[in-house]
């Protein structure tokens, strides 16, 4: 498949030009990352997924390197067809190139090898080719030291066609479509223990109905030995079929063949292609919950931030105390403390002289162990609050990155400190966490962690490519997920930052040691600079386009100061005098440039997330003991699974919201509807306070 055809197949794919592909393949290829292409090149790709345009582009890139090795590969044996290369050529999937590859792959020893290497592959060629004489007669001619008697013989002949047959991809194909489609996939108890798969105890249903979070919880259940799993099919039926694509019409030899089928299929095809099965069902179902997790994480990454307030992050706990720690509008820590919550008086006091002390405008409580008890004491201090998720909270405390940032704190207390900070800002904190620790997933643990790691990166480095950073506050870890940065050239910016001072502009980043020329061009219109000598560093305007900016100003009759004091409210209108084209020819740059450009001189600096509904806060605490059904209630969508939601009203125990109860029309996903970090209004409609389970509804609550 050479480059134009990979470019035809994408376009199709995701229904754009094929300019537009190749030029994102070039860019790509040039080492431009995904944020920048994305937000820099519009004119250039037309506003499509770069993101997974480039991991389809990656996909194929690896298609093809597959095709080449094997390729080659056949070529030495002196086995390549002119026929078998259009085939390679025309694969598209690694499933079939491996497909195809099969009977050419270099083998460990099997009984056909042992076969062929006695001589014995002429005669499975004339069993196959419809001869007139005896098959024993046929048989004498291979006989030897190793090969005794005509038995013998055919027997190895057989082995050599059962293995044919199981390593031909087409008959490969059409055995395990048929399976597939027509089979039965059943899992059974397989321990008098109590497990959590008592829904499995007696499942069956075909392979194609299974659904994503089914497959990955039978592959965990018999993984426990909890469940016995099998895949069962009519294998007469299918054998029938390969005998008539097999054995020619009229054979002398039908019942040889029809033998060497039967051991091909039951020996050979059948378990291959049920792991095939189980293995592309594994595949899809970690497919689903990947793209699931994804979109969770982008929501709980784009929640919505709380600045200008001071705020106390409390990290529940018995026997070490309840930690506590206090941030100012800047994240910067006041102070840390601790109370012990059964000294009840004591630690409201000493929370409320703190409230006071510190000008504390919010409260932030960690979910954990205490949380309730916490919430109790919390509540009595007349301070608005919010159960902040703690997940992945304990690991960042014990890091070797906290040790860097809060070498002086215990981590019992750093883990305040993130809590408070989770709530003013999520995206700053949550990017030091592994996003496979935060608590957003499906059996996560249970998936492809490359892929998982791969996938959740690029997640992270979108979210905090389109808001931006303030490169003079913004940690290491986070200015590392800036496009065109790394580890390296992240500590590089603090550390020149911390020697020099703040930067007072974005040319100031070419002098950061190894930010050479490309990583700026990169990084540049992610990284902001307030209160700098050009209120355009402040902007997501890039460099390379201020003098576009310049001239839209000074074509509409505004300064750069009017940006400054934030006076183009009329932008819009005053620009209504002007076509795109117009505006693009005067200025330099193309309409979608000149689209993002009036944007950001609308609202330099802003945060995006400042527009987005602020958390649910609470002055009261309630129980599960206080909850009857038929209430209704506002709560926050914690996590979005496949089968629904789980959404916290506030009483320490998540209600789910099953998917038929989330919607009046048909959803497929919740995630149509739902996203982490989303507050709605929730009716109860069945409650086991004795389990401690809450089933909720969304569409009931209208």
């Amino acid at each position: 498949m050479n480059r134009d055809v990979i470019v035809e197949r994408l376009a199709k794919e995701f229904e754009t030009k094929k300019e537009y592909v190749a030029n994102v393949m070039d860019m790509l290829d040039n080492g431009d990352t995904v944020p920048f292409i994305s937000r820099y090149r519009k004119e250039l790709h037309g506003d499509m997924d770069v993101r997974g345009l480039s991991e389809r582009y990656e996909y194929m890139k690896n298609l093809e390197a597959r095709k080449e090795t094997a390729l080659a590969a056949i070529e030495e044996q002196g086995k390549l067809t002119p026929e078998l290369k259009r085939r390679f050529e025309n694969a598209l999937t690694l499933g079939e190139v491996e497909d195809l590859y099969l009977p050419y792959r270099p083998k460990k020893k099997t009984r056909a090898s042992v076969a062929k290497a006695r001589g014995l592959e002429p005669l499975a060629d004339l069993l196959l080719s419809n001869g007139k004489a005896p098959a024993e007669k046929l048989a004498e001619n291979f006989l030897g030291d190793e090969v005794l008697d005509a038995a013998a013989a055919l027997n190895g002949a057989c082995d050599i066609i059962a293995e044919r047959v199981a390593e031909n991809a087409d008959i490969r194909s059409m055995a395990r479509s048929y399976v597939f489609e027509r089979g039965t996939l059943s899992a059974a108890r397989a321990t008098d223990e109590d497990t959590v798969y008592d829904n499995y105890y007696d499942f069956h249903a075909a392979p194609k109905r299974i659904q994503g979070h089914q497959c990955l919880a039978i592959n965990r259940a018999e993984k426990e030995g909890a469940l016995k799993v099998k895949i069962e099919s009519d294998s007469d039926r299918m054998i029938a079929q390969i005998e008539r694509r097999v054995i020619p019409r009229g054979s002398n030899y039908a019942d040889i063949l029809d033998s060497a089928v039967t051991d091909s299929y039951d020996r050979l095809l059948e378990p291959a292609i049920i792991r095939d099965i189980r293995s592309s069902l594994t595949e899809q179902a970690e497919d689903g919950a990947i793209r699931n997790f994804k979109v969770n994480l982008k929501a709980l990454l784009m929640q919505a931030i709380v600045p200008d307030k001071v705020i106390m992050g409390l990290d529940p706990g018995y026997s070490h105390g309840c930690k506590v720690g206090i941030i100012d509008s800047q994240g910067a820590v006041l102070t840390t403390d601790v109370v012990y919550l059964h000294q009840k008086n004591r630690a409201a006091d000493r929370l409320s002289q703190l409230c006071k002390k510190y000008g504390v405008g919010c409260i932030a409580i960690g979910n954990g162990t205490a949380s309730r008890e916490t919430e109790e004491l919390a509540s009595g201090l007349g301070i608005d609050y919010v159960i902040v998720s703690e997940a992945g909270a304990s690991v960042y405390s014990v890091s070797k990155l906290a040790e860097e940032e809060f070498p002086d704190f215990d981590t019992n207390v750093r883990s305040a400190i993130s809590i408070a900070r989770r709530l003013q800002d999520p995206l700053a904190e949550l990017v030091k966490i592994d996003p496979k620790s935060i608590g957003v997933g499906q059996y996560q643990h249970d998936l492809n962690q490359k892929k998982l790691s791969e996938a959740l990166a690029g997640v992270v480095e979108d979210c905090v490519n389109s808001v931006g950073v303030n490169v003079n506050t913004a940690s290491a870890p986070l200015l590392s997920r800036i496009a065109g940065l790394n580890a390296t050239t992240a500590k590089n910016i603090v550390a020149y930052r911390t020697e020099n001072g703040a930067f007072t502009s974005r040319r100031q980043l070419l002098k950061v040691p190894r930010l050479g020329a490309k990583a700026y061009e990169q990084c540049a219109g992610f990284l902001r600079v307030a209160g700098g000598k050009n209120i355009l560093d402040n902007t997501g305007i890039h460099p390379e386009s201020y003098e576009a900016a310049e001239k839209l100003l000074a074509l509409l009759g505004y300064t750069t100061d009017d940006v400054k004091a934030e006076r183009l409210g009329d932008l819009a209108e005053r620009a209504k005098k002007y076509n795109d084209i117009e505006i693009s020819e005067k200025c330099g740059a193309g309409a979608a440039t000149m689209a993002d450009i009036a944007k950001e001189l609308v609202k330099p600096g802003r945060d995006m997330r400042e527009e987005l509904p602020p958390p649910v806060f609470r002055k009261g605490v309630m129980g599960i003991e206080d909850l009857e059904e038929n209430m209704v209630l506002d709560g926050t969508v914690r996590n979005v699974i496949d089968f629904g939601a789980f959404v916290d009203i506030g009483v320490h125990q998540d209600g789910l919201v099953h998917i038929s109860e989330i919607a009046d029309r048909y959803i497929k996903h919740p995630s149509e509807v739902l996203t982490p970090g989303q507050n709605v209004r929730v009716k109860i409609i069945k409650l086991d306070k004795a389990k401690k389970r809450i089933s909720l509804s969304i569409k009931q609550a209208k």
